[in-house]
């Protein structure tokens, strides 16, 4: 397995296209100055030790160099020895409704910003259950697999937004049964899935999903977010309008919601403006048999920075042997021998 230890340094690469572009900048400026005095090439005639190539090199020298450092910085490291971890707990996959209806704003900032922040304090407090996260509107994703990784969950979950499903829509029972498919063979007895959606079903049988999941073992737990009323749905500063041009209003739907809970002994939560409701659906799920889960992992990782640093090293040195002008020693070694050969012959 590969990682970074620090991979927040890894953002400073973002200095090198900039770096370029300012040295781009710069000759360019120069060259429009060098104008102004007469023609460029005449210019150039005049200055036969300067190279513009040399400097071209060197800068490229150094930015390979600078990105060298910065990756060594980030501590890129190996996996090295595997150690496998058992321990009692439950796995959870998170089914969560990433439509366009979730950008309602009856909850700040919108329904689907409010659920990433609750998912985010979510993952802070759990400790051996293992997490999955299936994204869905008209067709539903899985974008973490099972996992014990709470890190990497969260980044998942920070990046939740319609864009992650091309097609549009509710389609709650084909997000169920995609999870239900997702859990691993060790957790048959503990096994949980938390949909959280405004409960706008307009694509299949939620129900017929659930019942299942029932029969598989898989305890439902459903989160409405939303209110009753409703709000419009608001799309880059503009309301969404339907074909007669009406403001489009969506509103929570909680009768699905409720029997699917109910089918697979799991509980309907709605969410208020306090509270998503995760606290209370994982106070029940620590009261659930807990499975045996074994999980492998890295103990040991080798460092790989001091072979970065060395290219970096080498980079330097090389930058720093050439020379910006050409070399007035070096002008007897004349590698092209014909035309000296035959500019004596001309004399």
């Amino acid at each position: 397995m590969f990682r970074f230890a620090n991979s927040e340094y890894l953002y400073l690469l973002l200095l090198i296209p900039v770096l370029a572009i300012i040295y781009a900048l710069v000759a360019r400026r120069r060259r429009h100055l060098l104008a102004k005095f007469g023609n460029l090439e005449l210019l150039q005639g005049l200055m036969p030790d300067f190279s513009r190539g040399r400097l071209r090199l060197k800068f490229v020298l150094y930015l390979l160099a600078l990105a060298c450092i910065i990756v060594a910085a980030a501590r890129p490291q190996f996996g090295s020895k595997l150690r496998e971890e058992k321990s009692k707990g439950v796995e959870m996959m998170l089914v969560v409704d990433v439509s366009n209806s979730m950008l309602a704003e009856d909850f700040e900032p919108n329904r689907l910003e409010r659920t990433k922040y609750a998912i985010g304090k979510l993952f802070e407090g759990l400790h051996q259950e293992r997490v999955g996260l299936v994204a869905f509107a008209g067709e539903p994703k899985v974008q973490l697999p099972i996992t014990s990784d709470y890190r990497m969950a969260q980044a998942f979950a920070k990046r939740l937004s319609p864009s992650l499903v091309g097609e549009q829509g509710t389609a709650v029972g084909k997000a169920l049964q995609l999870a239900t498919l997702s859990f691993s063979s060790q957790s048959e007895q503990s096994r949980v899935i938390v949909l959280i959606t405004d409960g706008e079903n307009h694509e299949d049988d939620a129900v017929e999903a659930a019942r299942v999941a029932k029969e598989q073992g898989i305890r439902i737990y459903t989160i409405g977010i939303g209110t009753p009323e409703g709000a419009p749905i608001k799309i880059d500063g503009e309301f969404v309008k339907d074909e007669d041009g009406q403001m489009v209003v969506s509103k929570l739907g909680e009768q699905m919601l409720e029997q699917i809970a109910s089918i697979t002994d799991g509980a309907y939560v709605r969410a208020t403006k306090q509270s998503i409701g995760l606290e209370e659906i994982v106070k029940s799920i620590n009261e659930m048999e807990k499975s045996e889960l074994s999980t492998v992992r890295y103990e040991e990782y080798n460092e790989q920075y001091q072979y970065l640093l060395a290219i970096a090293l080498s980079l330097l040195l090389l930058e720093s042997l050439i020379l910006s002008r050409r070399n007035h020693r070096l002008r007897k070694f004349n590698i092209f021998r014909e035309e000296r050969e035959s500019a004596d012959n001309q004399n």
